[in-house]
């Protein structure tokens, strides 16, 4: 059993160091490059970028309707926004007072014009049954259109580009909604050998013929002569409808500059205060705070490792509740070194003093961070909740606070522990 679990933690230990080994690191001459490239993802205060807020105009909308056509605006939103290839982008609903809003942040977009014409758009996307019979292929004829849509943006789950496995031409692949997918399986049912117009607004998108009755929700139109080609109708049908037309209220343009000489400050204030915390540790508590201080240290790496996997962005609030949470990693330390003080003070060996130590530090420090857990997961509101807070900031604080707390929580307790176990049998 200690075997196994020596080889976990080798495993451990070798993990979180391969995932924060940057790109290009030279180590004894050779460069490394990890087969997996986490790299630190910068929010919108660090990297630069465009911060943008939409009213939403909700009049027309009916209060059963409201949640869901919001949702279902975000969600186009963010189609759009990630189709341009926007490096982590936030798109939010949030409201205020009776007004709603939704907020879009884009790192590394400093066009903000750009931006709005990309985001804003409230073109309606059309499917349209064919009117008449004419001769397909004739490029001289007219064919007309029903005026009512049998399929909307909203029935559309996805567009994207695809090949034809056998000629390799471009084309693109559609997939419906499970309710788009029952109204197209009846559009294709009625319409083989006829046309199905793709409208935005009053302009043809294209007009492909249906070949055959499709059932499962997933069909492509070909036709287009180049990938360009394929990939601007693919981002023109992702584009869809907002269900809520929205107005522009607040343009922000955040310059890279700014992120740069931000970030530099913040690098120095934390490596002050680690610095700080490190030599109090040392001269208070000796040994046993050189012990804490190596945990601190593993901390660091494996936080860093959490963050880099799990793609978090790492914004201005954020790297402060990475800080806080340092303080939070100390405290457990703290509490464990006391007790086991205290067990000392007994004449009780120092064996027993470990254990007893651990085990009466261990209620309190499962309490301290279980309530600051709690505080962070209200201001993180996971549920979007309109009474709590719902800023990007705020959210990013909230996040790295419950990863460094559940981190320093590990790393406090199951860490610590070992090390002191280990240094004292080998001073033994």
């Amino acid at each position: 059993m200690k075997i196994i679990k020596k080889l976990l933690i080798l495993i451990l230990v070798l993990t979180v160091l391969w995932v924060d080994v940057p790109k290009n690191t030279v180590i004894f001459g050779r460069t490394i490059n990890p087969p997996f490239n986490f790299e630190i993802k910068l929010g919108l205060d660090l990297k630069g970028g465009s911060h943008l807020a939409f009213e939403a105009d909700t009049s027309k909308i009916s209060q059963d309707d409201l949640q869901e056509s919001l949702e279902a605006t975000r969600d186009v939103i963010e189609r759009r926004v990630n189709f341009f290839g926007v490096s982590e982008p936030s798109v939010q609903t949030l409201k205020s007072g009776s007004n709603y809003k939704i907020i879009v942040d884009l790192p590394g977009i400093t066009d903000v014009q750009s931006a709005i014409d990309k985001i804003g758009a409230t073109a309606q996307l059309t499917f349209k049954e064919e009117a008449s019979d004419v001769k397909i292929g004739t490029t001289s004829a007219y064919i007309a259109f029903k005026s009512d849509p049998v399929l909307t943006g909203k029935d559309v789950k996805k567009a994207s580009v695809s090949y034809d496995s056998t000629s390799g031409k471009p084309q693109v692949a559609l997939e419906f909604t499970s309710e788009g997918k029952k109204k197209f399986a009846d559009v294709t049912k009625r319409n083989v050998g006829k046309v199905v117009g793709i409208f935005l607004d009053d302009t043809t998108l294209t007009t492909p013929v249906v070949q055959q009755e499709i059932l499962d929700g997933n069909a492509v139109i070909t036709g287009s002569s180049t990938t360009d080609e394929a990939k601007s109708l693919a981002q023109q049908i992702n584009g869809g409808a907002l269900p809520v037309s929205i107005k522009l209220v607040e343009q922000r343009n955040i310059g890279p500059s700014l992120g740069a000489e931000e970030i530099s400050k913040s690098i120095v204030a934390g490596i002050i205060g680690l610095s700080a915390v490190l030599i109090f540790m040392f001269i208070y508590y000796g040994k046993m705070g050189l012990i804490s201080n190596l945990a601190l240290v593993i901390y660091g790496f494996l936080a860093l490792a959490i963050f880099k996997v799990f793609s978090v962005v790492l914004t201005l609030s954020g790297v402060a509740g990475f800080l806080l949470s340092i303080g939070m990693a100390v405290d457990s330390n703290i509490l464990i070194f006391e007790r086991i003080k205290e067990e000392i003070r007994k004449k009780k060996e120092m064996s027993i003093a470990i254990r007893l130590g651990f085990g009466r530090a261990i209620d309190a420090i499962k309490d301290a961070n279980f309530t600051t857990l709690i505080v962070a997961f209200i201001l993180f509101n996971p549920l979007n909740w309109g009474f709590l807070p719902q800023f990007g900031l705020v959210r990013g604080f909230a996040l790295t606070l419950i990863i460094g707390v559940g981190t320093s929580l590990f790393t406090g307790v199951f860490i610590t522990k070992h090390l002191i176990n280990f240094f004292y049998k080998r001073a033994k």
